[in-house]
């Protein structure tokens, strides 16, 4: 009898475990290195100012954009050709930033790609050459060189009565336009200890992902420090570096958790809810006042042949007034889904404009457990 007990106890612990499993492989997850930053592995923005040559006619007019002419100036200066004090009037250069994204662990030599968008009245980059222009970083330093013949995707055309554009073609961009010159010194490799950044904040995830690489790695290598950050270390029994145990873990996965919130764009009526949107048991009923006025004047002739008549134009307006007559009242029980709340609020037949103002009606009743967040 004991023995059968015993048997019994083990198939409920067995049917328990395969339902959370089947639980845990149903819920939406992620890899930990699509939910997390990793401290020190991050792109290094650049930017820089230089010229655009060999346009058509469709660069800056010099006498609208000083500084086109003077950076011109300076440039054939420094190449030989003294033009101080001539008048300059040509129409194929133009004065241009130059931004670009270094990413991680750039080596000298290796290219990266730039964006060349324009600064005074040049109306068309293509055809254009940027010419040598250095890429600073945040700190002044130069990291990166670009030149090249500029690339876009739009057009211009015009005529005496017509113009036709297409896109942007203020803005281009040279493909590994740019080269490398100054690596970003940072030894990933030798670092003991990192910290990975989530990238939407929450303790129940950050204690999740510190379950997770503490369960694959069967140590206490990570834990999570705040609801934004989660510590890892590197043991002395680890074989590999960092390097090796970041790429051991990455690939995790993680069921990432969130606060219920729900998000409202105003302008453009959009409205986006987190599957954890309750809402506890509320009556909502939506009706809408509107007026439609009709104007179909009419003309007005006097009989034929009559002296003393003249045609007229009689007024005639037809007024429909809707108050809402035919809107009903629904009500939503409490702890409904998030589905439950869509239906419900379609069975109304509103709108996404009132479905705004019905559900910042519901927070303000304190029925609707999220957050709303008006964009």
């Amino acid at each position: 009898m004991k023995r059968l007990t015993i048997i019994l106890s083990c198939l409920w612990l067995a049917a328990i475990f395969y339902v959370s499993v089947s639980t845990q492989a149903n819920a939406a997850t992620a890899r930990i290195k699509d939910i997390v930053n990793i401290e020190g592995v991050r792109d290094n923005v650049l930017i820089g100012y230089g010229l655009v040559v060999g346009l058509n006619g469709t660069g800056d007019k010099l006498n609208n954009s000083p500084f086109t002419q003077q950076s011109l100036i300076a440039m054939l200066e420094r190449l030989g050709v003294n033009v101080k004090g001539e008048n300059l009037n040509t129409g194929n250069v133009a004065a241009v930033m130059v931004t670009s994204t270094m990413p991680p662990f750039q080596t000298q030599g290796s290219r990266i790609d730039v964006t060349v968008s324009t600064l005074g009245d040049a109306k068309n980059l293509q055809g254009g050459t940027l010419l040598v222009t250095p890429l600073m970083g945040a700190d002044g330093e130069v990291y990166a060189v670009a030149q090249g013949p500029v690339a876009i995707s739009g057009f211009s055309a015009s005529g005496d009565a017509q113009t036709v554009t297409q896109n942007t073609p203020t803005r281009g961009r040279i493909a590994d336009g740019a080269i490398v010159e100054r690596e970003i010194e940072f030894d990933l490799n030798g670092l003991n200890e990192i910290r990975l950044a989530l990238k939407n904040p929450d303790f129940t995830t950050a204690r999740r992902i510190a379950q997770a690489i503490n369960g694959f790695t069967s140590a206490e290598l990570a834990y999570a420090s705040n609801d934004a950050t989660v510590t890892l270390r590197k043991s002395g029994n680890y074989p590999g570096g960092m390097v090796d145990l970041i790429t051991d873990i990455e690939q995790l996965p993680i069921q990432p958790d969130q606060i219920a919130r729900v998000v409202i764009d105003e302008n453009s009526g959009t409205i986006v809810m987190g599957s954890e949107v309750r809402v506890s048991t509320v009556a909502i009923a939506q009706g809408s006042l509107t007026i439609k006025v009709n104007e179909t004047p009419q003309v007005s002739q006097p009989n034929p042949f009559s002296e003393n008549g003249e045609t007229v134009v009689v007024p005639r307006s037809d007024i429909e007034v809707n108050q809402g007559a035919d809107a009903k009242l629904a009500i939503l029980e409490s702890g409904v889904t998030l589905q439950d709340l869509v239906t419900g609020l379609n069975k109304l037949g509103v709108g996404p404009r009132d479905i705004i103002t019905i559900l910042q009606a519901i927070k303000a009743a304190g029925a609707l457990q999220a957050e709303i967040e008006t964009m």
